[in-house]
This record gives C-alpha cells, structure tokens and sequence, in this order.
C-alpha cells in the first residue's frame, strides 16, 4: 500500500481498453489538509478520494471526495474504487463495511465470486421538469424541439442528476452541450449535471437478456471537466427513476458510459432488498483494474 499522503492510481467501471472513470486514490490521508486534498484532485483533473479514520459510531472508514473544484457528498465510483483497492492491499478482510461520507452512511459488500465491490444508494427521489425547464435545457444540449419531446426528470440518490431521456444512442453520441452555459442552467433547475440517455440497441449481442442496458453521458455542473466517463451517482438515479413504483422487482440496469470519450465504462445496477422484501433502493458496481495510463 502507498505510504501515508501518496497517490495511487485506478480506473473503475471498466468496460474496455483504455476504459472507465479514473480515481487518484490516497489510502492514508492522515494529516492531509483540505487544501493538500483540493490540489491532489486540481493537479490530476479528476475526481479524488481520500481514506480517513472514521468520526461517528459504527463506520470503519471514512472517505472524502474532491473534484478539481470543490469537496463532493459523495462519489460512486471512487467509493467503489478506494474500496477494491483497500482489498487488493489487505487493508479491507470482512464481508462488509460501513463507509462514512458526507452524504451519510454507505453500505458495501465484498463480492468474491465476482471478484468485485458493491455498494448501496437509497431510494431515488425524483420529480419531473416543468416547460420551462425543458425549454432551458434543450437551449444548453441544442436539442431541436426545445425539449418538448424529451422527457426530463431530476433525480436524486446522493446528489441530484438531471436525466434527459433522447430516441435513440445515435442522437446521444451528438450531443455538443453549450458548456459555458451549464452552471447556471444547473442553477437555475437544481441540478448537479446533466445526464441524457438512452436505451441499447436490442440486437446488441453484449447485452445479457436479464439486464437492460442504456448508453449515457454525463455533463457535470462546474466539476473541473466538462464531460464525465461514469457517474455512479447518476447511473443509481436513472435506475430509481425507471424502476418507478417497483424497486424491489425491478431488472439490473448496465449504464454504458464514456464511450463519446474514449473510455469505455459499464456500472451495474441491481436492486437492494431487505430480509423481509422491502425495497431499500440500489446496490452498484463495475470492474476495476489498477490504472495503465
């Protein structure tokens, strides 16, 4: 393992080569000031996470979240990360962990047969876009119907996403956001990002016929970068919101991401159920390798 305040690398939600959603992970941030932490995440471009003792009863560790401009609640795929990397080094043995953030207490799971890291995000909240709003965001995505045909949702696990349903992938992919434009848009809806989708093509031999599959991307408010490779967060909202009023019943979702970018990304989600069949909203999960770049 890293010594105390040094940097690993890793990729997670990993699809393909060259793919997934970059973390600069510090295993040990004992001692690391907030503005030690801003710069790690300023100096790397991407999103940051940091490994801490706990602060409250009944967590094991606690993980603190940085992007190039500010602190994060949460992250889904540098919790997911820090996590599988903290196996891989033998800092993490048992079958679960209660992770502290700033956004609350997340459950993880350690998947052996998989070889892989869950973890769980509470039931989505959600509530549909007005006109206007719509009008607004088809302005900042160029959308030629001022939005009209699109139904758009904010959306909210941890962090409120606002999805933007589009026809088809091909109508995704060209997307060319006005990003000058996005932080006060985001504003102005309450919203943290952008998060247009769209289902797969149903020929899509890839596709396991268990699990729907969706393609996304991810234009975040003022996080540094203007597009994301995958958003955990996100991808856990979207399922809440197609899942609507059965969580519990509802199919795995595949959030393919990054691929307008050049990073192939996959996140997995699956619903969470209690013992006596309450829905408790979502577990999420991808691949993670240790990064080449």
């Amino acid at each position: 393992m890293p010594a105390r305040g040094r940097v690993a690398l890793i990729d997670v939600f990993v699809r393909g080569p060259g793919g997934g959603n970059p973390v600069p992970l510090v295993a040990d941030a004992q001692g690391m000031s907030e503005t030690d932490m801003q710069q790690v995440a300023a100096g790397h471009g991407h999103e940051s996470a940091f490994v801490l003792p706990p602060s409250v009863d009944g967590a094991d560790l606690r993980l603190r979240f940085f992007v190039p401009r500010h602190e994060m609640e949460m992250c889904g795929h540098a919790t997911v990360g820090a996590l599988w990397a903290l196996r891989q080094w033998g800092r993490w043995t048992t079958p679960a962990a209660r992770v502290e953030t700033l956004s609350g207490i997340v459950t993880a799971r350690w998947d052996d047969a998989a070889r892989r890291v869950w973890i769980s995000q509470p039931p989505v909240q959600a509530s549909a876009l007005d006109a206007a709003q719509r009008r607004a965001v088809a302005a900042v995505l160029g959308l030629p119907d001022d939005g009209a045909r699109h139904a758009m949702t904010n959306a909210c696990t941890s962090r409120v996403k606002t999805l933007v349903a589009m026809p088809d992938v091909a109508s995704l992919s060209a997307l060319q956001p006005d990003f000058t434009r996005m932080p006060a848009l985001c504003d102005a809806i309450g919203s943290t990002g952008l998060y247009p989708y769209a289902d797969a093509a149903t020929e899509d031999p890839a596709v396991n016929p268990a699990t729907r599959a969706v393609h996304a991307r991810q234009f975040p408010r003022s996080s540094g970068y203007p597009e994301d490779a995958a958003t955990g967060i996100a991808a856990a909202a979207l399922w809440g919101h197609l899942a609507g009023d059965s969580p519990g019943v509802a199919p795995v979702l595949a959030v393919r991401q990054g691929e307008t970018m050049g990073r192939p990304s996959e996140i997995v989600v699956a619903p969470r159920v209690a013992a006596d069949g309450t829905a408790q909203g979502c577990w999420l999960s991808g691949v993670v390798r240790w990064s080449q770049s």
